[in-house]
């Protein structure tokens, strides 16, 4: 008989959580664009996780977890400079110059980067068939959106810096699988939220001298920031770092990982929309194409997974049912 170790929640609770991930991480997007109108980039990004690391760091301690532990701080702070240093500093730094709904788009590819990087289980994966097909569709469509914005820059409608943006973009994803790659096979000895305080403090310290490097507190005064990039400051603190993900790591302990993981399809169709809608952002018919083939991609690199827990919620069923008819006469021979 297959056994999960799932909790029992509240269908209502399940529901907000979902949403919650859905919407809050798909806006992310939108909010860090917002965001980076009124704060410099690197000193957005030293605010935003710092603040976050530190509210979830008081939260473990008054929870009382173990916080002074060197070896799980060190690997948190690989994780963390990876993930959210390099390739959410890299998000930051190029929706200066691009349009949030073009950047998820871009960064929708990190579920095939994950595939390449894991060399622990590349036996495995590429000898499935719709693995391999998944990572070839999913990089044409990366191909496929790099090339429109490479033909622009060649014929004068994109400058450099655009260009740039789009080059980072690629390198993002690829930072993003490794820190979570190395994060889950160094794995802490403490909890989710204790791990995370301590990326998003390292990150964030970390972006602290990327913003001396770039100039940007010579030239920044509180006084110059409006009211909408604070609210948007705030939202990616409280909601974006803090919320999200405590949701995302409620999810997994009632859900099954194959149904948590369906962010990946949605997020970026969330950033789309609210800069189509919000920020009269335009997106061309290649942008939608690129995403609804990395989408597709995605979909056939889970698409074992999905079977495999398909199939374990039928073989649960019969065996609840085998387990009910013992149970009942053992207490019709005990009356």
């Amino acid at each position: 008989m297959t056994t999960t170790n799932q909790q029992k929640a509240p269908a209502l609770l399940v529901i907000i959580a979902f949403a919650t991930v859905y919407i809050v991480w798909g806006s992310t997007y939108f909010f860090i664009q917002m965001a980076v109108h009124g704060f410099p980039p690197m000193l957005m990004g030293a605010f935003r996780f710092t603040t976050a690391g530190l509210l979830l760091l008081g939260w473990s301690a008054f929870k009382g977890d173990r916080i002074w532990v060197k070896k799980d701080i060190i690997n948190s702070g690989v994780s963390g400079l990876l993930t959210l240093f390099i390739a959410t500093g890299i998000v930051i730094w190029v929706e200066k110059t691009l349009p949030s709904a073009m950047v998820a788009i871009m960064v929708s590819a990190n579920p095939i980067w994950f595939v390449v990087l894991d060399k622990g289980n590349w036996r495995n994966n590429f000898k499935n068939k719709s693995i391999i097909t998944g990572l070839v569709i999913g990089f044409a469509g990366v191909i496929l959106l790099f090339g429109e914005q490479l033909s622009k820059a060649l014929t004068g409608s994109h400058n450099s810096s655009t260009l740039l943006g789009v080059c980072l973009l690629l390198a993002g994803p690829i930072a993003w699988s490794a820190g979570s790659l190395f994060s889950k096979k160094k794995g802490s000895n403490g909890p989710a939220r204790l791990n995370t305080a301590w990326q998003m403090v390292i990150a964030g310290l970390a972006f602290i001298p990327a913003a001396f490097a770039h100039n940007e507190f010579s030239s920044f005064t509180f006084q110059q920031v409006p009211s909408s990039a604070w609210m948007a400051l705030v939202y990616l603190i409280l909601f974006g770092s803090i919320g999200a993900f405590s949701a995302y790591v409620w999810l997994l302990q009632v859900r099954p990982a194959t149904q948590v993981s369906t962010h990946s399809y949605v997020n970026p169709v969330i950033a789309v929309l609210l800069g189509v809608m919000f920020a009269s952002e335009h997106i061309s018919g290649f942008q939608i194409a690129g995403l609804i083939i990395i989408l597709f991609s995605v979909l056939l690199i889970n698409l074992d997974k999905y079977r495999k827990a398909s199939k374990e919620k039928q073989q649960v069923k019969p065996a609840a049912k085998i387990v009910e008819i013992p149970l009942k006469r053992d207490v019709l021979e005990a009356c």
